[in-house]
């Protein structure tokens, strides 16, 4: 393993995003054992949600799998995991309102999810191809290749940051609808809030860590320069 100054913080940063998923699985599981005082299910208030924000075409559908709620944008479909789209507990109304945060934003043109999609094929090459040219750059000590592989993985680092305040924003959109249309009392907005904050710094550990590999990238590639 190659040792450079940005070494400890990559360590540093890796060990947080290992914790972040940890704390996210721990604090879903935790509040999935609350159950919301209205008794809605995720569905429910995904479903109420989507058609106060007049999308009632969104269809919710449920899928396999642990946390593996999204929305698809291109099938204009909310997918909820089957603990969320069932359950009535804080995580799993928090969990499928922030995903119905993805599908408004959708609606409004959201700026930074347009760019996130607009990204995502570019980036989606990117980031197979950036770790070939890297590790073919290193080994045969080629700077043209190092340089080419930066540029893809810069690309990917950025998406990754664009991928901030689209989670933000909708968590947001998420905590402001649950209250603002009773799917929760005020005295419950708090642990709402830990759930989508627990889930929110698994993307923040990540974008630091790659920003962090990003930097050491350019370390070797200004090394190897001298």
């Amino acid at each position: 393993m190659l040792f450079t100054p940005w070494t400890p913080l990559i360590l540093l940063a890796f060990g947080l995003s290992i914790w972040a998923q940890f704390r996210v699985k721990g604090t879903f599981a935790r509040f999935g054992q609350v159950p919301v005082s209205t008794g809605m299910t995720g569905y429910e208030a995904a479903r109420r949600m989507l058609d106060d924000a007049g999308l009632y075409n969104i269809p919710i559908e449920p899928v396999p799998g642990q946390l593996s709620d999204h929305y698809d944008p291109i099938a204009k479909t909310v997918r909820l995991s089957e603990a969320v789209y069932y359950g009535n507990s804080i995580s799993s109304v928090s969990v499928a309102c922030h995903e119905v945060g993805h599908a408004i934003q959708d609606k409004v043109r959201y700026p930074m999810l347009v760019a996130r999609h607009r990204m995502f094929p570019v980036v989606n090459f990117a980031s197979g191809i950036a770790p070939l040219l890297l590790i073919g750059g290193f080994l045969f000590k080629f700077s043209g290749l190092i340089l080419l592989g930066i540029i893809f993985f810069s690309a990917a680092v950025l998406f990754q940051v664009v991928t901030l305040p689209v989670e933000f924003n909708a968590s947001t959109r998420a905590r402001d609808n649950m209250v603002a249309l009773g799917f929760i009392r005020n005295d419950e907005e708090g642990f709402a809030a830990k759930v989508l904050n627990a889930a929110a710094l698994t993307y923040v550990a990540a974008a630091v860590m790659s920003i962090l590999q990003l930097l050491e990238y350019i370390w070797i590639f200004n090394r190897s320069d001298d």
